[in-house]
């Protein structure tokens, strides 16, 4: 007898869960939370990413236009120079960043060599090496300033998922006081 008198009370008890509505903003809250949370985290990293990429750019530029501001560059200027990379690159870490400044002669037939090379963290240019120019850049009987940026960005969570990024860029520049930059001891 016992066990009949269970049966009505358990048909009615579901039936009144069925139509209680107070726990749904709870289920669909935790249902959408690892959605917004993923979503959250990789704005925060592509923002990062798009920021550093940003530093590297402007360090590109920075250190072509320094060099090609004056017409001789001691071995204290190069050095003040290549150390303004982690000044530009603020707040991110430099060790992860390399650099090389490079005057390229271009001579009368158009073809360009390195002049003198100098590095941050990387590999400095051989002496009288060929470079390659775009046609628009290779104006003979000219020197241009030219720098490059590289650094390794790694997520701090979606490194699992890319693994470290490697942000280049390449800048050229003129110089500004004398036909070409010269290098001193």
């Amino acid at each position: 007898m016992a066990v009949y008198a269970i049966g009505p009370r358990l048909v009615h008890r579901l039936k009144s869960l069925v139509g209680d509505k107070r726990g749904v903003a709870a289920v669909e809250f935790a249902m959408l939370l690892p959605l917004m949370m993923t979503l959250y985290l990789g704005v925060v990293e592509v923002s990062q990413g798009i920021a550093i990429a940003r530093k590297v750019t402007l360090t590109s530029r920075t250190l072509a236009d320094l060099a090609s501001r004056v017409s001789t560059i001691s071995n204290a200027d190069m050095t003040n120079i290549l150390n303004a990379s982690s000044t530009v690159l603020s707040p991110y870490p430099v060790s992860n960043l390399k650099v090389v400044v490079t005057a390229v002669t271009i001579n009368s037939a158009g073809s360009a060599t390195v002049a003198w090379s100098d590095t941050l963290n990387g590999t400095a240019k051989t002496v009288g090496a060929a470079v390659t120019l775009d046609a628009a850049l290779a104006v003979p009987s000219t020197t241009l300033i030219m720098s490059e940026v590289e650094y390794v960005y790694t997520p701090t969570i979606g490194y699992v998922v890319t693994g470290s990024l490697t942000l280049r860029d390449k800048m050229y520049m003129r110089p500004r006081q004398s036909t070409t930059v010269g290098r001193t001891s």
